[in-house]
C-alpha cells in the first residue's frame, strides 16, 4: 500500500468505517539513519485510532531500533510486514524474501516484540512458492510459521492468501488461512486477506473459515466507502462489532464522486498544499475507482482525467461524467 494509505486516505476509510488502519510501510533501515520521507510516514491521528504503523526490513537489530522510534509516535499497534512480495523489497531479504529465511523472520520477531512495550502484530504470505506450501511430514508451512510467530510473542498475525511467486496473480487460497485459524493451538487473532473486494465476499469468509477479521487492500482504492458497504451487509452478523460507522455509504455516482474530489483536497493538504504533487499523489485513487470501470466509451475521458494537473481540470472533468453517466 506504498503511496496509498497517507493520512487523508486513511480519514476516508475511518469515517466509512474501517476498524483499523494501517500506515504505509516504513523502511527500517531508513528510519533509523532518519530520512525525512520515510520518518514522515509516522505522521499519525487520534482521529485513526486504533492505527498501526508498519515495519519493514531485513536486519534484527536494525527492525528494533527502528520498533523503538516507531514507539515514539505513539501508534496502538507495531506491525511486522513478512509479506511484500515486491522485487525491491523481497529481493533483499526483506517482506516476503524472508519467507526463504525463517530462522532470520524469526529473530526479528524476537527482536521487535523485546524492544518496545507496544503490541506487535504481523503479515505475511503462504510461502515463497508453491513447491514450499508443504512441510516435509505434510504440515502446511503457514500452520507451522504461524505457530512459530505468535510463540515470539505477536499479537495478531494477517495472512495473505497467496505465494509471493504469485504477486496478486491468480485467486488468494483462503483454504489455507482457515487451517491456521482453525489449529487449536493458535490463540491470537488471525485476519485473512486475498481478494476480499465485495460485502458478500467479506461475510463468506468469515462463514467458511472463521477468520477473526478480514483485511481489504485494493479493492479500496478510490473506493473507500467499501467499509461501509460491508459493515451494512454484515449488521446483525454473530460475533461481528460493527461499530465505528460514522457515515453512510454514498450509493449515487455524484455522491461517490465528490468523496474523490474531497480526497484530492486532502491529498493537496497532505501534500504541502502543491495543488500539482497532491493531484499526482491522488491519481491511482480516482484511476482505479470503480465509479468509472465499465462505462461506454471512457478511453478519452480518462486519459484526460490523469493527465490533468490542477483542481479545476480535474474536478470539471470529474462533472463532465456526472452529467454523462449518472
Amino acid at each position: 500500500m506504498e503511496d496509498v494509505t497517507d493520512p487523508a486516505f486513511r480519514a476516508l476509510c475511518k469515517r466509512y468505517g474501517a476498524d483499523r488502519v494501517y500506515t504505509e510501510f516504513v523502511n527500517a533501515d531508513a528510519l533509523v539513519r532518519d530520512i525525512a520521507s520515510t520518518t514522515r510516514k509516522l505522521t499519525i491521528s487520534d482521529a485513526e485510532r486504533p492505527v498501526a504503523i508498519q515495519i519493514y526490513g531485513r536486519e534484527p537489530e536494525a527492525m528494533a531500533d527502528a520498533a523503538r522510534i516507531v514507539e515514539e509516535a505513539h501508534p496502538d499497534f507495531i506491525d511486522i510486514n513478512f509479506g511484500c512480495p515486491v522485487k525491491k523489497v523481497a529481493g533483499k531479504g526483506a517482506g516476503a524474501g524472508l519467507l526463504r529465511d525463517v530462522p532470520k523472520m524469526i529473530e526479528i520477531t524476537r527482536a521487535v516484540v523485546h524492544a518496545v512495550h507496544t503490541p506487535v502484530t504481523a503479515k505475511t504470505r503462504l510461502g515463497w512458492d508453491e513447491p514450499s506450501l508443504y512441510l516435509s511430514d505434510g504440515t502446511p508451512f503457514i500452520v507451522d510459521l504461524a505457530e512459530r510467530l505468535q510463540d515470539e510473542g505477536i499479537q495478531e498475525l494477517a495472512i495473505h492468501g497467496r505465494t509471493r511467486a504469485q504477486m496478486y496473480r491468480g485467486e488468494a487460497d483462503w483454504t489455507l488461512i482457515g487451517e491456521v485459524k482453525n489449529n487449536p493451538r493458535m490463540h491470537i487473532p488471525i485476519i485473512g486477506n486475498g481478494d476480499v473486494c465485495t460485502p458478500a465476499r467479506a461475510k463468506e469468509c468469515f462463514d467458511r473459515y472463521g477468520v477473526d477479521a478480514v483485511m481489504v487492500g485494493r479493492a479500496t482504492f478510490g473506493a473507500p466507502w467499501l467499509f461501509a458497504e460491508m459493515k451494512e451487509y454484515l449488521s446483525g452478523y454473530p460475533g461481528l462489532q460493527c461499530s465505528g460507522l460514522s457515515a453512510a455509504p454514498p450509493r449515487s455516482m455524484e455522491e461517490k464522486v465528490n468523496v474523490l474530489k474531497e480526497h484530492v483536497l486532502s491529498s493537496i493538504q497532505w501534500c504541502g498544499n502543491d495543488e500539482r504533487k497532491g493531484i499526482i499523489h491522488s491519481r491511482r485513487h480516482f484511476a482505479a475507482s470503480p465509479v468509472f470501470k465499465g462505462l461506454p466509451d471512457f478511453k478519452q475521458t480518462r486519459i484526460a482525467l490523469l493527465r490533468a494537473e490542477t483542481v479545476s481540470e480535474v474536478f470539471a472533468i470529474m462533472d463532465q461524467i456526472v452529467a454523462t453517466y449518472a
